[in-house]
């Protein structure tokens, strides 16, 4: 008889032991779930947030806006035609040579060497291995 009370006992601790748990579990999962909704909730008014930036924007950056302030701020001349030429009238740049370009031009190294390939073909022979 004494064996079926500890048994009872046993089995009433496990019942209860595994309540607790599986109530710890669905707590767990309800606050985590809570979290989620938090977390989308933000997401969204970042999403709105960047949705209003992006038409404030498009707004700050109309053409006829920003025509509007040139015109008042900058004081600018109207383009004329003769202004507008061809690829071909441009003065040619000078090239541009670094200060090591310069040194190695003083130096007569900027020159191109010939390599071994080149120099087989005017007559000197290549060693071979």
């Amino acid at each position: 008889m004494r064996i079926f009370r500890y048994l009872n006992v046993v089995a009433v601790a496990a019942l209860v032991g595994s309540a607790v748990y599986a109530y710890s579990i669905s707590y767990r999962t309800m606050f985590y779930a809570a979290q989620i909704s938090k977390t989308k909730d933000s997401i969204q008014r970042a999403d709105d947030d960047l949705g209003m930036l992006r038409a404030q924007w498009a707004y700050l950056t109309r053409p006829q806006r920003v025509q509007t302030l040139a015109d008042r701020y900058l004081d600018l001349q109207p383009l004329r035609m003769s202004q507008i030429v061809s690829i071909d009238d441009l003065p040619d740049r000078p090239p541009t040579v670094d200060e090591i370009g310069r040194k190695l031009a003083a130096l007569g190294l900027s020159k191109p060497t010939s390599t071994p390939r080149q120099r087989s073909r005017s007559g000197a022979a290549t060693p071979k291995r």
